[in-house]
């Protein structure tokens, strides 16, 4: 029996990056499963960010759908709602609030990847990632 190929494979991952309004470095991990269903994979994440007087964890439910470039490389599109938890430096509490993000990325077969989205509600407006995925 052949070995299935490597994009054909998730697995767990890590990323990292920063995001504007709330303007924020932020990590965290995430897990892309195999295709569900044609090139759709769900890739659900959890992030922390920190900064702007704040922070906030954010629970992603994204999924992607991938798309061949070449050999080593596969660019997705995504989205997905989120629930995000923010904390304010002088506020008692903190607040949970909805989020969707939209997002493009390029994947390179080893596990490298590059992200940008852009979010509503009360997601961050826009971010940059960088990231691996294991294998």
């Amino acid at each position: 029996m052949l070995a299935p190929p490597a994009f054909a494979q998730g697995g767990p991952g890590l990323r990292a990056g920063f995001s504007a309004n709330p303007d924020q470095f932020y990590f965290g991990g995430h897990y892309v499963t195999s295709p569900i269903w044609d090139r759709l994979r769900f890739q659900p994440n959890v992030e922390a960010g920190f900064g702007d007087d704040s922070s906030l964890v954010a629970f992603h439910m994204e999924f992607g759908y991938w798309m061949r470039v070449n050999s080593d490389w596969h660019a997705y599109v995504g989205a997905g709602p989120a629930m995000n938890l923010y904390s304010r430096s002088g506020q008692d509490g903190d607040d949970v609030g909805p989020g969707l993000t939209v997002g493009i990325g390029l994947r390179r077969r080893g596990g490298l990847f590059f992200e940008m989205k852009v979010g509503a509600f009360d997601s961050p407006d826009f971010k940059l990632a960088v990231g691996y995925t294991f294998r």
